[in-house]
């Protein structure tokens, strides 16, 4: 029983890093086209120039408020005290672990990302690279993946005993990132491909960090 579990384990291992490797080639690719001005360029300036809605009053706040479900502090505080409440439960500090593996790995490649291309937001109405720009990949993108997807799966992994048999919230993690792409999008604060480029280093980020929690096993974690 014990030898089925770890061939388990290392192929959902392998499975993952093959996942993660292929979000990263979509990053590189999405990368490679904002370097270039490729075709996604002129994408990003075609759905600048729509005209969008203009929200204010009380639907202004609203999608400010689904914009903050994507906001660094506010997803990260979240996903930080859900694994301790988590990691208490079980006596264990391999969810508390991986959530700061997590937003480690996200600020320093997405972070560093931003910094090393320095694109300008569309609010601007300029799409300049290497200019001291923050936009390239978006964070929000980014961070709604990581953090709420990493936080999905640690509910999945410890749920996975009677009388549940693993809660999958992977779903409602899809509706909130999706919510927060378009309502960007909406409000210009960022360009199509930051977007996508986030979803793609995101996704990538977190199916890493599910990888490495495949690779090494736990005795207190129930599956």
């Amino acid at each position: 029983m014990k030898t089925e579990l770890l061939d388990k384990r290392r192929a959902e291992m392998f499975h993952a890093l093959r996942v993660s490797g292929l979000l990263l080639l979509g990053f590189l690719f999405i990368t490679q086209q904002v370097l270039t001005r490729g075709w996604i360029y002129e994408l990003d300036h075609y759905i600048l120039n729509l005209k969008n809605p203009k929200f204010t009053g009380l639907a202004g706040h609203i999608l400010i408020a689904l914009d903050d479900l994507g906001l660094r502090w506010f997803t990260a505080t979240v996903l930080l005290i859900c694994a301790s409440v988590i990691g208490w439960r079980f006596r264990s500090f391999r969810p508390l672990n991986l959530s700061l593996l997590a937003l480690l790995a996200l600020n320093v490649v997405v972070g560093g990302t931003k910094i090393f291309i320095g694109r300008t937001k569309p609010r601007l109405s300029i799409d300049v690279l290497f200019a001291n720009g923050m936009s390239y990949p978006s964070g929000h993108a980014s961070n709604a993946l990581v953090s709420w997807g990493l936080l999905a799966y640690l509910i999945y992994r410890y749920t996975n005993r009677a009388p549940f048999n693993g809660i999958n919230l992977y779903p409602i993690v899809g509706l909130i990132t999706f919510i927060v792409v378009m309502v960007s999008l909406i409000r210009n604060t960022h360009w199509f491909s930051d977007l996508i480029g986030g979803v793609f280093i995101g996704g990538s980020l977190l199916v890493a960090v599910i990888a490495i929690d495949r690779f090494f096993p736990s005795k207190k974690q129930p599956s």
